[in-house]
């Protein structure tokens, strides 16, 4: 029998993209799909004379994966996006609510996204806010079965080996996490393949922001467009409500400047507030997400810390000319989150 040989570090580095996709499916939070993918990436360093070469090193990583992801959730609650919880809100700064943890969280996608044209599609679907936070209502291990057969197209005995489970287990947690998702994604009236956003309409979005023309926002809007800003878990419907708020409470935001990123398989913006104290602070990354011409949903994640995640400083000073980072070059097939300055 040859065993084989125990992998090094440079053969583990290179699952870092696909275990943090799958990590973020899983928990739906950068920042703990990072620290899983860590922990994956650890156990299989230390654990690596065990490895005897009966599986591929992919399959043996997943396994890690998976089981440091259903630690990871064990008596955890569901992450959620506003919208999931309650219904729409008047508005005004008093149905903001307190802040609270325990929502999906955007993540970059040149952290999950894979470089390979091909993959793109299926990919950027999978990562998407809606889907990501449909998924968080399967149980732990129906949420691996369902990530593991319909995204990343294992097949079911290759699920069942890496489960301890038996094929026929495998297929009927498939159906039921299937039946789940559908049920959830028809209640939100989300479906699978929300459109890209059109350029000229996120250009646009940008103009009109940094003019703070609020009658020109709302024109971008589809009638049924929501608007939420976790933390908090008040969310608003349709573009007089979210118009009433621009003028009102949002008002604050006047004078920002916009960065462009990519998160989540769709467009994003950072958003830079004016600081009292002179130049702008992080504020906010904003997920964009369009239907036949119009934004359907803005999702404002007030969560100063991602921006390092997307390779961004905290702040910016006050020259309208500076440029962080440097405009990187476009990945052929990618959204371009090189960073570049949206002014």
């Amino acid at each position: 029998m040859t065993i084989a040989p125990a992998p090094a570090t440079s053969e583990l580095e290179p699952f870092r993209v696909e275990l943090t996709g799958y990590a973020y499916r899983m928990l739906g939070s950068v920042f703990d799909a990072e620290d899983a993918v860590q922990e994956t990436l650890l156990r299989a360093w230390r654990g690596r004379d065990g490895f005897d070469g009966r599986s591929s090193l992919r399959t043996w990583l997943y396994r890690i994966a998976t089981n440091v992801c259903l630690d990871l959730l064990r008596g955890r609650g569901r992450r959620a996006l506003p919208v999931d919880l309650g219904g729409p809100a008047a508005p005004v700064v008093e149905s903001l609510g307190t802040p609270a943890g325990g929502w999906v969280e955007p993540v970059p996608d040149t952290a999950v996204l894979p470089a390979d044209p091909a993959e793109l599609a299926v990919a950027r679907e999978s990562v998407r806010l809606a889907f990501v936070a449909a998924l968080q209502h399967l149980p732990p291990r129906q949420r691996a079965v369902l990530i593991l057969r319909d995204v990343l197209r294992w097949r079911a005995d290759e699920v069942a080996d890496l489960l301890d489970a038996t094929v026929p287990a495998v297929n009927s947690a498939l159906q039921r996490s299937r039946a789940t998702l559908a049920g959830v994604r028809a209640e939100r009236r989300v479906g699978p393949d929300l459109d890209p956003v059109d350029r000229d309409l996120l250009d646009r979005y940008v103009d009109a922001f940094a003019r703070y023309d609020i009658d020109a926002l709302v024109a971008l809007l589809r009638a049924d467009a929501v608007q939420s800003m976790p933390p908090y878990p008040m969310w608003l419907r349709g573009p007089a409500d979210i118009a009433r708020w621009l003028g009102g409470p949002g008002a604050e935001c006047r004078g920002s400047r916009l960065v462009r990123v990519a998160a989540n398989g769709v467009p994003a913006l950072a958003q830079y507030r004016v600081d009292p104290a002179g130049g702008h602070q992080a504020f906010s990354i904003t997920v964009l997400e369009c239907a036949e011409g119009r934004i359907a949903r803005l999702t404002h994640f007030l969560e100063p810390r991602l921006f390092p995640r997307f390779g961004l400083p905290t702040r910016l000073d006050s020259r309208p000319t500076d440029e962080f980072p440097p405009r990187a070059p476009s990945t052929p097939g990618r959204h371009d989150g090189g960073g570049a300055p949206a002014e």
